[in-house]
């Protein structure tokens, strides 16, 4: 297929990877020109110099950008995608953002003729590089059809959750199933440690049982280790449930450890780690 991709972060880079190096025709986009211009000489295909530019005669267009104000930006900006994409393309949004922003796009896209599907993604830089992301789909089922077999050049699980949003919806649950998770591990790795126990010899025994996770496996050692340089930084978790909070607002979910986890964030934004990984909640527990 002719695909664009715009956003070419930790994420959207290795992810336009693999569809090139898939077979097909892309080009991409990114506001640093130079980022783009990099990622033509790592992969090949082309860089164009806005949105519009790349989306032009695409039979999909993806993005990877920050938040809402960034996906309406590339999509019905100025320089947006929507008034070049030809007539039943399919626009797929992977950013992290709101239900109520793909609500708003899809119905901004079916009004052209377009299609529009939310598809955030988990897995974090690890899974965007190994194309092992788990992504999860909103929007109608005859496009999300269409574009399956593309998400799989990155996705080793593509689900369409439901209707318009429910991709949203779907990784919002992810981030406080993440944040609750988080925030026990470093307690219990804290907790290993005031009590004097084998923290290595703990893991080997309780990693195998029911508290097994895959923040357990991957990052038990660095949080003991005292370094937060890898993965999810603190201020996109901080953006992440900032967008739950307000649609548990709005859906009357009571939300009391995700309230409490942002909270704990806050402090080490305040403490100049912001762009800490999520893993750094043991610093507030170690007094590092």
């Amino acid at each position: 297929m002719r695909i664009a991709f715009i956003g070419l972060g930790i994420m959207g880079g290795p992810m336009a990877g693999h569809l090139q190096r898939g077979g097909h025709d892309v080009v991409v986009f990114n506001r640093t020109q130079s980022k783009a211009e990099a990622w033509v000489a790592e992969y090949g295909g082309r860089s164009a110099l806005t949105p519009r530019e790349a989306a032009a005669d695409a039979d999909v267009v993806c993005a990877c950008v920050g938040a809402d104000h960034d996906v309406r930006e590339v999509t019905v900006g100025d320089e947006g995608a929507f008034p070049a994409m030809k007539a039943d393309a399919i626009f797929v949004d992977h950013t992290t953002a709101s239900a109520a922003v793909a609500r708003e796009l899809y119905g901004a896209a079916r009004a052209r003729g377009l299609h529009f599907i939310d598809a955030p993604v988990s897995g974090g830089q690890a899974g965007a590089q190994k194309g092992q992301l788990s992504v999860m789909c909103g929007g109608d089922a005859e496009p999300f059809a269409r574009i399956e077999p593309v998400l799989r050049g990155y996705g080793k699980s593509v689900v369409r959750i439901g209707d318009s949003g429910a991709g949203q919806l779907c990784k919002m649950v992810n981030q406080l199933c993440i944040a609750g998770l988080v925030q026990g591990l470093a307690e219990g790795l804290h907790f290993a440690q005031n009590a004097g126990l084998d923290v290595p010899a703990v893991i080997s025994v309780i990693s195998k049982g029911a508290a097994q996770s895959w923040q357990m496996e991957n990052r038990w050692q660095t949080m003991v280790d005292g370094k937060f340089e890898f993965g999810f930084a603190v201020d996109w978790m901080r953006k992440d449930l900032g967008i739950v909070l307000e649609e548990a607002r709005r859906n009357g979910s009571r939300l009391p450890v995700a309230a409490l986890v942002d909270q704990f964030y806050a402090q080490i934004q305040a403490r100049g780690g912001a762009r800490w990984d999520t893993s750094s909640l043991i610093a507030l527990l170690d007094n590092q």
